[in-house]
């Protein structure tokens, strides 16, 4: 199940689904964009995690890896945990391109003006310059990035008992949000195995490097048969 990034959609994913052959690759969609654009943002980190859970516990049970991509990470975090304190803990969590939970985000993206928000997204090159430079598309996209960010920029964590489950922390080696550090910092966040894996490339060095993120997920999951 994967968990898309500030202002991204379960699209975001759709390569990886078409790929990735020895698993069902699911998104998550947030309120606020795409098909969901009508639904009301959710702007609290715990409260994306609480819907999460409520629609998981509707389903067959499954064993379920959890992957998410920067914000993305933080909110399969807080779902983990809460599978975890279920007695129904994911196989394994993987992060991407983020920090660790324990460590705050100081930026204040969220409370820049349009263009300050805008001028932070062109910085990660994570978004298409073709789309930014569409003013409708544009404003349509803005309030789910503002409110994206707010969320990850306003959640704190709460210390308690680390995952039961591995944990996979995948990071660009030029990322300027995250460091190899602070991405490696996550190893404080489970008891089981932890790996942490580097890639050529920024922030979203995913869509770069698919081939190689391709074959590290194969990897953890065969890990896990």
């Amino acid at each position: 199940m994967c968990f898309p990034h500030a202002g991204g959609a379960a699209s975001f994913f759709f390569p990886l689904s078409q790929r990735l052959s020895t698993a069902d690759v699911l998104a998550v969609q947030y309120p606020g964009r795409q098909d969901r654009r009508g639904e009301a943002l959710i702007t609290d980190i715990g409260e994306l995690a609480d819907h999460v859970v409520a629609v998981l516990r509707t389903q067959d049970a499954r064993p379920t890896v959890l992957f998410g991509h920067s914000m993305g990470a933080v909110v399969a975090f807080e779902v983990a945990r809460r599978l975890d304190r279920a007695g129904t803990a994911p196989r394994a969590l993987v992060v991407s391109g983020s920090r660790a939970p324990s460590i705050p985000r100081t930026e204040g993206v969220h409370l820049r003006d349009d263009d300050g928000i805008l001028a932070a997204i062109r910085q990660l090159n994570g978004t298409d310059a073709a789309l930014l430079g569409n003013e409708e598309l544009t404003r349509m996209i803005l309030p789910a990035v503002r409110g994206d960010y707010r969320a990850v920029e306003s959640y704190r964590y709460e210390p308690g008992a680390p995952l039961s489950c591995p944990v996979v922390s995948f990071i660009g080696d030029a990322d300027p949000m995250v460091s190899i550090a602070e991405a490696e910092a996550w190893r404080e966040h489970t008891g089981a195995a932890f790996e942490l894996r580097e890639f050529s490339g920024g922030h979203f060095y995913l869509a770069a490097q698919q081939g190689a993120v391709l074959e590290a997920l194969a990897e953890t999951l065969a890990t896990l048969r």
